[in-house]
């Protein structure tokens, strides 16, 4: 069994860069407000909602989505990870390799940024520009009014990590086993942390932590301020080899919560690290947990949502749909929903599993919801629905929306 890596920071970064413009773009003329719709207050402005990660919105209260669709939108590739929300815009990148802004009243294409480079990651809001990770090893910076360039970092390593940006920093994993810190306007590194194994999944915070797993199976917690290390628990899978991570974890403060590759659900906690609980599902398991207010919920490879209770993992309940769920389910009011490789979509009831919402398309984790609607990503189309118990068209249109421009959006709650 190899040993495994206590981790270090890394001070050299001899293969790390950061690319600006030669010159400033030109700023546009300002464009009037639009006359509708009415612009959430709750931004999505990274993967999992918030900088827990929790993917989960219990406080929305939508119901089932209602048919048909308000708009669809095709972005000529499949998508993986779910868009990022705020100010009436959506963003989110394809496997083709671009990135999209999207309004979210109408479905029109507000700018679309081309690449050659997959980008298999949500898009993270830091105020004025949106962030997005590359695997040809780039973190790129966007100005969120018309998707032109502001900074790049490159790196030797490909960047599959969805980053997310607390107070002006932004954060993210790289293959090589290297968690970044940079600021978020210049893209300068601030720290970096060799944890010894390849990331692939999303950093978590909570109590001024920054918190990843690795394919190392090992789940780091640093510092957020300087990188230095608070614990590190290395999850064994039998007495000869140790797990491997590609979910991310979440948490609700006191507990972090993750899913090994090969099934195994573990609760640690966030004071030391020490393994709480651990639940097998008997069959491979990609899910980052949803964070609910008493229990988590994840998927696996047999088809089956499942509950756990926070506190002692005791199962509450399972859905079994067939086929495979590999993306994170996403927690919004009362219902969980979750897609499956057989490219079908679901939404099961938090206090008892039942299914009451089916949809013909989907594929990974379906995509997030905001007070007036459902945004998902089903096998490269970008969908809009209204929630049964949402507001009405009438008052959807009621009021003005924000300009990006104008707003300081990309804040979160605390952690």
């Amino acid at each position: 069994m190899r040993e495994p890596s206590s981790g270090a920071l890394d001070t050299e970064l001899e293969d790390v860069s950061v690319v600006e413009p030669t010159a400033p773009p030109p700023k546009p003329p300002p464009k009037p407000a639009p006359e509708q719709p009415t612009v959430d207050q709750l931004c999505w402005p990274m993967f999992g909602g918030e900088r827990s990660r929790s993917l989960a919105r219990p406080g929305i209260e939508l119901g089932v989505p209602a048919r048909p669709p308000l708009w669809a939108r095709g972005l000529k590739a499949y998508v993986e990870y779910p868009p990022s929300y705020c100010d009436g815009v959506l963003y989110v990148n394809t496997f083709r390799g671009d990135t999209w802004a999207i309004e979210a009243a109408s479905g029109k294409v507000v700018w679309r940024r081309q690449s050659r480079a997959p980008k298999a990651s949500t898009p993270a809001i830091a105020g004025p520009y949106v962030l997005v990770s590359s695997h040809d090893g780039t973190v790129t910076a966007l100005d969120r009014r018309n998707g032109r360039y502001v900074w790049q970092l490159r790196t030797n390593a490909k960047v599959e990590s969805s980053p997310a940006v607390v107070e002006g920093v932004a954060y993210f994993g790289a293959t090589d086993g290297r968690l970044f810190a940079v600021d978020a306007l210049t893209g300068k590194v601030r720290w970096a942390y060799d944890t010894g194994g390849r990331i692939n999944s999303s950093p978590s915070f909570t109590r001024g932590r920054v918190c990843i797993t690795t394919y190392a199976g090992s789940i780091f917690c640093l510092r957020r301020s300087n990188g230095s290390k608070v614990w590190s628990t290395y999850v064994k899978r039998d007495a000869f080899r140790y797990e491997s991570f590609y979910a991310s974890a979440s948490t609700d403060g006191e507990r972090l919560y993750t899913m090994a590759r090969s099934g195994k659900v573990v609760a640690l906690s966030v004071d030391d690290g020490d393994v709480l609980w651990t639940r097998e599902v008997g069959t491979l398991g990609y899910t980052t947990p949803a964070v609910g207010a008493d229990r988590i919920f994840v998927g696996d490879f047999a088809g089956q949502l499942r509950a756990y209770r926070k506190r002692d993992g005791e199962e509450l309940w399972r859905a079994k749909v067939g086929g495979r769920i590999l993306g994170s389910p996403v927690l919004v009011g009362d219902l969980v929903f979750f897609s499956t490789l057989e490219q079908k979509t679901y939404a099961a009831r938090v206090s008892d599993g039942k299914v009451v919402w089916r949809f013909h398309l989907g594929k990974y984790s379906p995509g997030i919801a905001t007070e007036r609607a459902y945004y998902f990503t089903l096998n490269g189309i970008l969908v809009a629905f209204r929630g049964k118990d949402g507001p009405t068209p009438e008052r959807r249109q009621a009021g003005p929306a924000a300009s990006p421009a104008r707003t300081g959006a990309g804040t979160s709650a605390p952690g």
